[in-house]
């Protein structure tokens, strides 16, 4: 009986080291990096590419009609079948702050709202990973009114940082 019990462990054993070295990060290159569910953070990143230019639309997370920056993260996201909140604001209680050294391509950007700089009012997933001098794409209601291509390291995005968070592992 011992035999058998010691044998089943040993499988599990096996089997569990097995598929934990399947999500090991590759070390060269974060873009390319398996993770959660087989995802690649590159491909996630051409995925929310295919709609930059898509209109701003308050409360929206249609690309037919258009994404407010939280709708545009949870739709590209649940692309992958990441179901992630729906409301900037919730952002607040998801994942464990990142430093900035640890910043990766597919990791989501949490800032302040524009006008209240205590509650939490915006979000984008970062493309060019850098630290602070990261790029993210986002669905802005600024300027460019859509899905667009920021830096984080400009005055307007650098004040107002509130954490980045690894959603994907």
């Amino acid at each position: 009986m011992r035999i058998k019990i010691s044998f089943i462990i040993l499988l599990l054993l096996i089997s569990f080291s097995s598929q934990s070295k399947s999500k090991v990060p590759n070390l060269e290159s974060d873009e390319t990096t398996s993770t959660f569910a087989g995802i690649q953070r590159a491909d996630l990143i051409r995925f929310a590419k295919k709609l930059l230019g898509t209109p701003y639309h308050f409360a929206s997370s249609s690309p037919k009609k258009g994404f407010d920056c939280s709708g545009f993260v949870k739709y590209v996201f649940s692309n992958y079948k990441i179901n992630l909140p729906r409301s900037s604001k919730s952002y607040e209680a998801v994942g464990k702050s990142l430093k900035p050294a640890e910043f990766k391509v597919g990791d989501v950007i949490v800032f302040y709202g524009f006008k209240d700089k205590t509650r939490i009012g915006h979000v984008g997933i970062i493309c060019e990973a850098d630290g602070m001098n990261s790029k993210f794409i986002h669905a802005s209601s600024g300027r460019s009114k859509g899905v667009t291509i920021s830096e984080l390291g400009s005055k307007m995005y650098t004040r107002r940082f509130y954490k980045c968070i690894d959603v994907i592992n």
